[in-house]
């Protein structure tokens, strides 16, 4: 397809000298804003008391969303690696302010449908782009530390929530029931579009004979690390990419379960005991659970550039079964047991984002690592159905049945632990990728990804 001429790759090579710790500025400028997708919960409660909703159609342009994201990752990840990241980084901006501008339309209408069509579908498509855009640039420029370069890139789509959580609880009001949610998507689509932008003009790749001081000392040779490069299609065929493909889904599957009913859930698990949570407080829950969702994405993808990242996410998933294990056993006797728990479950959900790129990295090189990852999202989009589906469709028919407080979810959280210790099992099945995969010698030199 052809490229406007500002947009297009060879308009943004970096001149000798620039700087490339300012691409991460410009990758954060990109996933802050598709982050506002972890603070959906903030608007459901309006949503389903404005338009009359259950809580499991409420969270239909959420699940959408994550949908649109994997398929829209998977399908345009050739189109973002052959185009570049201005090119994508434009595209996601216009989709994911168009998504939020068709929301406004819908609920000033009265008609629900527009409102999942445009914020999950079109806006889906527009976190897709936008999540992707970045990752095998920062690759490129950081091939000496991959975990921690996208995990402060990455860790921006974790943190989105952190900013738009109370932003959007604010402009609710103090009764969101009553807010003007049609006026507040319509505010989000044009702020967020000037702020995406500048990540736009930001970005820029590398020379093709540009290396970072230092790389060449720093290729240790470690067991899970390979210096061959394996293409996009052949990647489909190891048994590696399915093992991870299973690890993100039901790493994602097990945080997304929270953070999507993040705020309903909380004021359900203490609603009739002596400390029950508010709004205001949901809300600031939710922004916890961003905030930690943010910082794991920087730390725990740091470690893993020390302890490597199959143990990395043997932690996430091991310990987060015991996380869910502790929040089933002491239900809701404890608010502070609780919140630390589920703090860091999402930690472990952003870190395990975090570090997938890096992990691509090491099995399959950097050849075609961004149209592998592309690929690999899709595990997202079905994890974006599995996650919500479980929770809300397990509290809907518990609440039917007339259950109230941590009855609303006890089996969900029991589910949870067990796909957590099949990902576990999943990801101790992954080995070094075989010599039969790989590409020729130079084959990484050709240039573009497929």
């Amino acid at each position: 397809m052809a490229v406007p001429g500002f947009l297009a790759r060879s308009r943004i090579v970096a001149p000798p000298g620039w700087t490339r710790w300012l691409v991460p500025p410009a990758a954060l400028s990109i996933h802050l804003s598709i982050g506002q997708a972890y603070a959906w919960s903030v608007f459901k409660t309006p949503l389903e008391k404005t338009l009359g909703l259950s809580g499991t159609q409420s969270g239909l342009p959420f699940q959408l969303g994550i949908v649109m994201l994997g398929l829209s990752a998977a399908f345009g990840g050739t189109l973002v690696e052959k185009n570049g990241p201005r090119w994508a980084m434009a595209v996601a901006t216009v989709c994911f302010s168009a998504g939020f501008l068709l929301a406004a339309l819908g609920v000033a209408t009265g008609q629900f449908w527009l409102v999942v069509a445009g914020y999950g579908g079109v806006g889906g498509i527009g976190l897709g782009i936008g999540y992707i855009s970045p990752v095998s640039t920062l690759i490129k420029w950081f091939p000496d530390r991959p975990g921690m370069a996208t995990g402060i890139a990455i860790m921006g789509f974790g943190g989105g929530a952190l900013i738009a959580s109370p932003w959007s609880s604010a402009m609710l009001g103090s009764s969101p029931a009553t807010g003007d949610i049609a006026t507040a998507f319509l505010i989000h689509g044009i702020v967020y579009a000037v702020f995406m932008t500048m990540g736009v003009l930001i970005v820029r790749v590398p020379a093709d004979d540009w290396r970072p001081a230092g790389a060449v000392k720093q290729a240790a040779v470690k067991p899970m690390i390979s210096t061959a490069n394996v293409s996009a299609a052949n990647a489909l065929k190891t048994p590696q990419f399915w093992c991870l493909w299973i690890v993100l889904c039901l790493n994602v599957t097990a945080g997304i379960g929270i953070l999507e009913k993040a705020a309903p859930m909380i004021t359900d698990f203490f609603k009739g005991t002596s400390a029950p949570v508010g709004a205001a407080s949901a809300a600031g829950f939710v922004a916890l659970l961003s905030l930690t969702n943010m910082l794991g994405r920087f730390v725990w993808s740091s470690a893993s550039d020390l302890v490597g990242r199959k143990n990395i996410y043997r932690f996430y998933l091991g310990v987060g079964a015991l996380l869910y294990l502790v929040i089933a056993v002491t239900t809701n006797s404890s608010k502070l047991v609780f919140v630390l728990c589920a703090m860091l479950i999402l930690s472990f959900y952003g870190g395990g984002f975090a570090t997938l790129p890096a992990y691509l990295k090491d099995l399959f090189g950097t050849y075609q690592v961004g149209a592998i990852h592309g690929r690999l999202l899709t595990a997202w989009s079905a994890a974006g159905v599995l996650g919500p589906l479980i929770v809300d469709g397990i509290a809907d028919s518990q609440k039917a049945a007339g259950k109230t407080g941590p009855d609303l979810y006890q089996l969900s959280f029991w589910i949870m632990i067990g796909l957590l210790v099949v990902g576990f099992v999943a990801n101790e099945c992954v080995r070094p990728v075989k010599e039969k995969f790989h590409e020729p010698a130079g084959a990484a030199a050709v240039g573009s990804e497929a």
